[in-house]
């Protein structure tokens, strides 16, 4: 592992988290793209940084910061690039960048709304500012090495994202935004409480020890049996509710479909993520022992949140709320991948964060550009025939629906094949029955998943035209909206050509682990 000489990691998390507090002053004599362009080089410079760090040779062990503050019984903080983070910190920087830029038409359109609906509407500056540290504080928890340090950025994300609900959302927007707070941070204080009594009982929270740059995974063994259970189950139940997993997803659907777009584009794809890498980060390397008893428990759970899912989404009439509930399937899937405790499965799922990144990041999008082309349309049975009105958007969606259904040439088919192999292989390992009920699993769960994707894709842009669909002025969109999209959806076509970016600096990681 390199440690670098100099906060690098440190300051892409921080510069842009303290410049953004600035932004609503600025914003008083700057336009609004002008706003935009401050705030997308800000988090243009984590995507950098991250992006030429990542071609550096001796990646896959680590780049890890100096020390930025230590103390007793509470360990150090630093920031960590590694295969595990890198495909994670990747896609935060690369979907909040752009969908920075595609906020400007959206919000624009928004804006006009509010001032019909005759709604308080904050400024331009404190859109973008909160935008920003939402943004800021995703990558913070990506490269956290400490548990009080992972739970501060993980609450950091919690505040600004609130806001953005709660000012610029749709419908009942300060009930959905307090009940996304509300069940957020039930999540957050449950692995706070799992993290402090490992702290207790440990001598410290650091997840990567900075004296040695080695991971903490023996510190579980000076925990009392039923204490290690209590530490790490609060924990893994904090993180399933980040994550919206089957039973603990009723946030989920209410506050992704009603917040403003392009935050429906970071909260979808990135933020929820967060949870499924933090199980790999913490859970699988600090406390092995209670993920491999609840091993078995935890492949059915993500079995269910799969189906559920899949299922939730075909009975969607809402494209934004079809949207999270698919979201919720793809945790499943996530999940899946980390269960089965393995270097194939564990790989799938952290590239399963990039691909749904990318392809929610697409059709999150996608929607705004119809709510904001037909002037707030998102019933699926108002839509139909728009493929040849809008060629370039249904070209993205489908790009987008092939990503989070695994088909080439999308970095969703590397992480499928890796989820599938890795489960099937631990599935094997328990036996004929486990075997086969986990084919029959993943062939109902991937068959749903297919179907609500195209299902979706059929009935937006083929087919009859819907009588009641708002009448749209010219054809396409404006390429300023489009852009952005395109943008996100050429990387994620480029990583289905070199997946080994991510996949092999995964499995030299993991392999340590794993075996």
């Amino acid at each position: 592992m390199i440690q670098l000489s100099m906060p690098v990691l440190l300051s892409i998390v921080v510069v842009p988290l303290v410049a953004s507090i600035f932004l609503p002053l600025i914003g008083k004599k700057t336009s609004q793209k002008g706003l935009a362009a401050i705030s997308t080089a800000l988090l243009a410079f984590p995507l950098a940084v991250i992006s030429i760090l990542l071609f550096i040779p001796g990646i896959s062990p680590g780049i890890v910061d100096p020390v930025y503050f230590s103390a007793a019984r509470v360990g150090s903080f630093s920031m960590l690039l590694d295969g595990l983070s890198a495909p994670i910190a990747f896609s935060i920087a690369l979907v909040t960048m752009l969908i920075s830029i595609y906020s400007v038409p959206y919000m624009k359109h928004r804006f006009e709304e509010m001032e019909h609906e005759k709604s308080n509407k904050p400024s331009w500056g404190t859109y973008y500012m909160l935008y920003v540290m939402f943004s800021a504080a995703m990558l913070g928890c990506a490269l956290a090495t400490n548990l009080i340090e992972f739970y501060i950025f993980l609450e950091l994300t919690l505040v600004p994202s609130f806001l953005l609900i709660a000012f610029y959302g749709y419908g009942k927007r300060e009930r959905i935004a307090l009940m996304y707070l509300i069940w957020t941070h039930v999540g957050a204080l449950l692995f706070l409480i799992g993290s402090i009594t490992f702290g207790f009982y440990s001598g410290t929270f650091d997840i990567l020890n900075m004296q040695t740059l080695t991971f903490n995974t023996t510190l579980w063994t000076t925990l009392p049996s039923s204490i290690l259970i209590f530490t790490a189950v609060a924990i893994m139940i904090g993180l399933f509710i980040k994550m919206a997993v089957f039973g603990v997803h009723i946030w989920l659907p209410y506050a992704h479909a009603e917040s403003p777009t392009p935050v429906s584009a970071l909260l979808s794809p990135c933020l929820i993520g967060i949870g499924g890498y933090a199980l790999a980060r913490i859970v699988f390397i600090m406390f092995p022992t209670v993920l491999a008893d609840a091993s078995v428990y935890l492949m059915v759970l993500a079995l269910v949140t799969m189906i559920y899912g899949g299922l939730m989404s075909l009975a969607q009439d809402d494209f934004k709320r079809m949207l999270a509930y698919s979201s919720v399937s793809q945790m499943g899937y996530m999940l899946l991948g980390i269960a089965s405790m393995n270097t194939l499965g564990i790989s799938g799922a952290m590239l399963q964060f990039a691909t749904h990144a990318i392809g929610k990041a697409i059709l999150f999008s996608v929607a705004g550009v119809l709510i904001v082309k037909f002037g707030g349309l998102r019933s699926l049975s108002k839509m139909g025939g728009l493929a040849t009105k809008m060629p370039i958007t249904a070209a993205l969606a489908l790009l987008g629906f092939m990503q989070i259904t695994g088909i080439p040439p999308s970095l969703g088919l590397w992480s499928e094949v890796l989820i599938v192999f890795g489960a099937v292989g631990r599935a094997q390992a328990m036996g004929s029955t486990a075997f086969i009920l986990m084919v029959i699993g993943l062939l109902v769960a991937i068959g749903l998943s297919t179907a609500y994707a195209f299902i979706t894709m059929k009935r937006i842009f083929f087919g009859q035209p819907s009588p009641d669909q708002p009448k749209g002025e010219g054809l396409e969109v404006k390429k300023a909206i489009l852009i952005p999209i395109i943008i996100i959806a050429v990387v994620g076509v480029l990583l289905f050509f070199f997946p080994g970016i991510f996949i092999d600096p995964l499995t030299k990681f993991l392999s340590a682990f794993t075996g």
